[in-house]
């Protein structure tokens, strides 16, 4: 199995709703860092999963469209709480439209809050 991985940081704001989570329901940053990890057991004719500049690109996509944002107004988050939870899911489904992998693996998104803490969320193609 062949795994590649690329991560970059954004900073985004967001506030918790839908229960009492003291200062988190409050608007406020964070500095996150979101990882695509690409698993599969084909390559393409080039000795790739994905070209990996290819997925700078729609990760920088990824970075540009929620960086310095309140995801709380996006439309992604409508009726939802903005846990990173929910913001694993989103990336990974935008990342995997955009990367479209050829053959069949898995695609993972892992959002890291702070150092210690993350969410993930996989969609296997």
């Amino acid at each position: 199995m062949y795994t590649v991985s690329v991560k970059r940081d954004l900073i985004a704001q967001h506030y918790l709703i839908g229960g009492d989570w003291g200062a988190e329901n409050d608007p406020h940053s964070h500095h996150y860092d979101v990882q695509l990890r690409l698993e599969s057991a084909e390559l393409d004719q080039h000795g790739y999963l994905v070209d990996i500049v290819k997925i700078e690109e729609e990760l920088q996509k990824i970075v540009d469209y929620f960086g310095d944002k309140m995801l709380n107004d996006l439309p992604e988050f409508a009726g939802l709480n903005p846990s990173i939870e929910h913001f694993s899911r989103i990336v990974c489904e935008k990342m995997l439209a955009g990367v479209a992998p050829p053959g069949s693996g898995r695609f993972t998104i892992r959002i890291w809050e702070n150092e210690t803490c993350w969410a993930a969320y996989y969609m296997d193609y």
